[in-house]
């Protein structure tokens, strides 16, 4: 994946947060950086998506970034992409690609993970009003100035439902535009998911609170 990223464009730079994996992906991420001045590693002892991703964002605005790019490590999110991720934040300042658009697709889902997945959106939509049709995408691309904007502090959600609440608070910034760029998800061939019905009631609790507390759509 770093090797595929990298050969893209010159100018994009790297970091892979590894919370203390015991698999060997933190030593493999330090032989990368060490080879290619362009990609950076952040350890982790404690583990969270939602605080992986701060982490990243620090990161990557200390060092100068002007738009970050989430995604999966798995080729679930197709790399290829990325260069019209980054033609659409031109008009943009979120964008996020979508499996729910028109040209967007899931490959090698089983029933009940699509199922999971277009409940858990039609719940989001249900709650808050946000301009998407893929709320729980996490291949999006930020401009600095969104992430800059959100005060992480009232982001409450660590799992999953990290995702939802992100993109909620983005949208709902001053004049905040936010695009869908069509994409093919494919299911990873190795490994397994955290994401399962208990995360999902965990996220939606989180995500009932949030809307609790907000009062608004």
């Amino acid at each position: 994946m770093v090797e595929e990223i990298a050969s893209l464009d010159a100018s994009l730079q790297i970091i892979v947060v590894d919370d203390a994996s015991s698999d060997g992906t933190g030593v493999i991420a330090d032989d990368l950086s060490a080879r290619n001045p362009r990609v950076q590693v952040i350890h982790r002892t404690e583990r969270g998506l939602g605080t992986a991703y701060l982490a990243g964002f620090r990161k990557a605005i200390a060092g100068g970034g002007t738009a970050l790019l989430t995604m999966d490590c798995d080729f679930s999110h197709d790399p290829a992409v990325i260069p019209e991720l980054l033609t659409a934040l031109e008009s943009a300042d979120v964008v996020i690609g979508s499996r729910y658009v028109p040209g967007g697709q899931i490959e090698g889902w089983p029933v009940h993970r699509k199922l999971l997945s277009r409940v858990a959106n039609r719940f989001v939509h249900a709650l808050f009003d946000i301009p998407a049709e893929d709320c729980t995408s996490g291949y999006r691309l930020y401009r600095k100035e969104v992430v800059l904007g959100i005060e992480w502090e009232n982001v409450r959600s660590t799992g999953y439902s990290f995702l939802v609440e992100s993109l909620y608070w983005a949208s709902r910034q001053d004049g905040a535009r936010l695009v869908e760029v069509p994409i093919t998800f494919r299911d990873r061939t190795r490994g397994k998911s955290k994401l399962g019905w208990r995360e999902a009631v965990h996220g939606a609790r989180n995500l009932i609170q949030l809307w609790l507390k907000t009062g608004r759509r």
